[in-house]
């Protein structure tokens, strides 16, 4: 349910489904052979192809689910996952692997984020993610057409293969890989976000870090701003804007006109079939290998979730600011 959507808005099931076939198991050669078709079925806030105002209700439905797999290691803590901290909050766990604890609920997500770029896009506001690190191997420049010529949706071809290689790899010894995903905004105006409480890199952050797999978040030059000295790192303005941005796009929690350039460390996926060291629910020592149908990393099916919040929290933010707008 998505709710506060302007009226007007041009929409149809056809452009929240080109999100979803993006996110779906089985889009890439790192995913779960899980075959789920991801359908998109839009059941209110549409008519005649446009927005109403209302809130907007849209259904996926899971057809390719198996508990069943999910069977032997039920009494067993997975290691990475959310077992054991479920467990000591609630005193009771759902072991068969969805609800809130699956990456399932990332279709979700990539739906609502479909509607948001929609109403960017009438303001000619644009989001792009690429994978920029995958399995340890780097992308040593970005060309943002050869994200759309490998499977990785990595920006730099001779990265793409080697990491095809190092992927295939770590699926043959039962293992898994994480990575680094930039997203970049761009035709952002100024004047989104707040100064103080809901400062635009606070909010993409919050976003950013709901997601599962998701472990560090960085604006700008992020990390590297920590070795970098004021006179390296402030942007140098000319009447023509900024000459370089380390800023992100953002100052002061306010966006400032330039690209918002955002990159999040995205964990390996936990469950391997490799064994590993454990406990069950009464506190005993076990071992455990995870079985059942897995993604070796979350790369790249989380690119467009990533995307997805990023658009979420700029709706949000820039429908704010037009209503203080003179």
């Amino acid at each position: 349910m998505i709710d506060g959507c302007p009226a007007g808005i041009p929409l149809d099931e056809s452009l929240i489904q080109r999100e979803l076939d993006r996110r779906k198991p089985g889009s890439s050669v790192a995913s779960t052979p899980r075959t789920e078709p991801d359908r998109a079925i839009i059941l209110s806030g549409v008519f005649e192809g446009r927005t109403t105002g209302c809130p907007i209700s849209i259904q996926i439905a899971n057809q390719d689910a198996r508990s069943a797999s999910y069977s032997p290691t039920a009494h067993l803590f997975r290691p990475g996952h959310g077992d054991i901290t479920y467990e000591a909050k609630y005193g009771i766990r759902d072991w068969r692997g969805g609800g809130r604890a699956s990456a399932r609920e990332t279709a979700a997500r990539v739906a609502a984020g479909a509607i948001a770029k929609a109403i960017l896009q009438q303001e000619g506001i644009h989001i792009r993610a690429w994978t920029i690190a995958l399995a340890g191997i780097r992308a040593k420049h970005i060309d943002p057409q050869a994200v759309f010529q490998n499977p990785f949706c990595c920006p730099d071809e001779e990265a793409a293969v080697e990491m095809a290689e190092r992927i295939a790899s770590i699926r043959a010894k039962g293992n898994s890989a994480g990575g680094i995903v930039e997203i970049v905004a761009t035709g952002v105006p100024r004047g989104l976000g707040e100064p103080v409480f809901d400062k635009l890199d606070a909010d993409i952050a919050h976003a950013l870090m709901g997601i599962g797999a998701v472990k560090g978040v960085e604006i700008g030059s992020g990390f590297a701003a920590a070795d970098m000295l004021g006179s390296e790192h402030n942007d140098p303005i000319t009447p023509k804007g900024f000459l370089s941005n380390h800023a992100g796009g953002i100052l002061a929690g306010i966006s400032n006109g330039d690209d918002i350039v955002i990159r999040v460390a995205v964990k390996p996926i936990p469950s391997i079939s490799l064994p590993q060291q454990t406990i069950d629910r009464e506190g005993n020592p076990a071992e455990i290998r995870v079985g059942g149908r897995h993604d070796v990393s979350a790369i790249p099916r989380i690119n467009p979730v990533c995307e997805a919040m990023v658009a979420l929290v700029l709706t949000d933010h820039l429908l704010r600011w037009k209503a203080i707008r003179p």
